[in-house]
């Protein structure tokens, strides 16, 4: 068990997680900070910590455990503001959907104390945020997928595998190069053709009503592009490399679809559609959220 855990962010991620946290009795009490006084004072009122910090350095001061549930453009930042109280034995993770960027600045806001930390993305989420939809089953049979660096301390990959372990999710590493490539193809290139399309849509003139036919297989289009804009603008650029190379595969194979739609040849089209239609998803690895 540990005695304190330091939450950075106490939005649905990070409420979630000291719900559950609480609920599998792995912590006594929870310091939590957000950049919105309103929202500590909110996730204080229902439950999800039990002390309000008034800034992020004093939300670890004492903790044993420290999750950094902030935007990855907010990371940097967050590492800085807390090295001065991070201690040897402390447990450092984040809940962020890229890693090479979290890394990388942990690795300028830590410094020396960069052992202490393990990139952690659980795969999970909900199309609502904020605090108030905190869940403390929100990673209950999820994968989370652990990204140790080099100077990643062996007791504390050890001791984040077994937190969530703990909280019944399903444990997976990776690099963080891997990480980023994936998610890129399976999430990341998804979200980014779904707010295209939307956006395509409406700015058609007849875009409303176009909307008002749309049948079920549309509803994933506009449930991925009804995603948070501010979230979702930090992790496009975040993984932007691996995100446009992924984006020119899927243009080379849209230009063939659209080649064969234009020349009518209508074996090699059905050809190409049979070939993704056979193609079978791994759901061991689902990505629900818009997280």
């Amino acid at each position: 068990m540990f005695e304190q855990l330091g939450l950075i962010g106490c939005g649905l991620m990070g409420g979630s997680f000291a719900l559950a946290m609480k609920r599998a009795g792995l912590v006594k009490r929870v310091v939590g900070y957000s950049k919105s006084p309103s929202t500590t004072e909110r996730a204080r009122q229902i439950g999800v910590i039990d002390i309000e910090a008034p800034s992020a350095l004093l939300a670890v001061s004492g903790a044993d455990i420290v999750l950094i549930a902030v935007p990855v453009s907010a990371s940097e930042a967050t590492f800085k503001a807390i090295k001065h109280l991070v201690k040897p034995n402390m447990l450092i993770m984040d809940v962020g959907s890229t890693k090479s960027d979290v890394i990388d600045a942990a690795r300028k806001g830590l410094r020396e104390h960069i052992g202490s930390f393990v990139p952690a993305h659980p795969i999970a989420g909900k199309e609502s945020s904020g605090v108030e939809h905190a869940d403390s089953d929100l990673y209950a049979g999820r994968h989370v997928i652990l990204t140790p660096t080099e100077r990643t301390l062996t007791a504390q990959l050890q001791k984040a595998e077994e937190v969530w372990t703990a909280l019944g999710c399903k444990v997976q590493k990776m690099s963080p190069e891997q990480h980023d490539a994936t998610f890129a193809a399976v999430s990341h290139l998804p979200h980014m053709i779904a707010f295209a399309l939307m956006n395509a849509i409406s700015g058609h003139p007849n875009g409303k009503e176009f909307l008002s036919f749309a049948g079920p297989g549309f509803r994933d289009f506009s449930r991925i592009a009804a995603s948070e804009p501010k979230v979702w603008r930090d992790i496009l650029i975040a993984n932007r490399e691996e995100l446009l190379q992924q984006s020119k595969l899927f243009q080379k194979h849209l230009q063939d679809f659209e080649a064969l739609v234009t020349n009518g040849d209508v074996a090699a089209l059905e050809k190409l559609i049979a070939h993704a239609s056979s193609t079978r998803v791994n759901w061991g690895i689902s990505y629900k959220s818009n997280k």
